[in-house]
């Protein structure tokens, strides 16, 4: 090969490969840059680094309602003793039900120490949302000022989405049609046909509980609770130290009437101790003479 063939061979070459790097550069294939690790980060959805805790053992869904509302129990401490404080099954119509159980939840929040090392304190502090919403117009919750002044507009809220009375839901003398005061009220189709009492059954059946306090209104007193087996013991106990240590009278037992399928009651036939909390009106929470109550029964129940 002479010296001017080689030098055109060369020649060629280098054009060649000029050309291949021209096409790559402008029609190549594109490549996304990686994304740096701190754009990365701060685009992450929210949810992710959201806390969903509440006190010491956090919060936790036990049901939903008719309507799809969940369902919330509050935790309290790090002991092995249950002690559940509930609020709200009569929904809007008792919303100072719930106001006071949000105040025993600020109470713990603020004084973690009120709750004894053996005992885990538990709220659900509306058992009825879809009947607080009616009254209140939100989810969640809800301050005083939310609650219309007229009490007849929020009775539609004494009742859950299937327009049933809860409180007349539980399985003990459960019958389909129940009566409050002097009015008809619809207790389900059977006892447990609604979702939200079904959420409270469930609760209470995976929990060993120490006692049940449940909150209504309006009557002022300290109610114990029996399905036909009398007064347990340890119910008793737990009505004399509530209502001493608020105030309230105490009852053996709420007669103004008849009243089927009680939540209370059923804790009675389950044989857990249980009692009901009548505030005096539909308006205020009594919370000095409530907050007496839960202490005295932390300190009951304190090892």
């Amino acid at each position: 090969m002479n010296k001017t063939l080689a030098a055109i061979i060369v020649i060629i070459v280098v054009l060649l490969a000029a050309g291949g790097a021209y096409y790559f550069a402008t029609r190549g294939p594109s490549v996304t840059p990686a994304v740096p690790a701190e754009t990365a980060t701060t685009t992450m959805p929210e949810a992710t680094t959201t806390a969903t805790t509440t006190a010491d053992n956090g919060t936790e869904t036990i049901g939903t309602s008719v309507q799809g509302r969940a369902i919330t129990a509050y935790h309290y401490g790090t002991g092995s003793d249950e002690i559940l404080f509930v609020g709200g099954i009569h929904g809007g119509y008792e919303s100072n039900t719930s106001l006071v159980a949000y105040q025993l939840m600020d109470y713990l929040d603020a004084n973690p120490n009120a709750i004894p090392a053996n005992e885990r304190v538990t709220v659900i502090p509306d058992l009825n949302p879809d009947g607080t919403a009616k009254v209140v117009g939100t989810d969640g919750r809800f301050s005083a000022s939310d609650v219309p002044s007229d009490l007849a507009s929020t009775i539609p809220g004494r009742y859950n989405g299937n327009g049933v009375d809860l409180n007349r839901n539980f399985d003990c003398d459960w019958q389909a049609t129940g009566t409050w005061q002097n009015t008809s009220v619809n207790g389900g189709t059977s006892a447990f046909s609604e979702p939200e009492s079904q959420a409270i059954r469930t609760y209470v059946g995976s929990h060993s509980l120490k006692a049940v306090i449940v909150w209504y209104s309006a009557a002022g007193g300290v109610y114990a609770s029996n399905c036909h087996n009398g007064v347990l013991p340890e119910t008793q106990t737990l009505t004399d130290l509530y209502a001493k240590a608020s105030g309230y009278p105490a009852h053996a037992s709420y007669d103004y009437y008849e009243i089927t399928g009680d939540m209370v009651n059923w804790l009675a036939k389950q044989g857990v101790p249980g009692i009901s909390v009548l505030l005096t009106d539909h308006t205020s929470t009594e919370w000095s003479k409530n907050q007496a109550g839960v202490d005295a029964v932390l300190a009951h129940y304190a090892q």
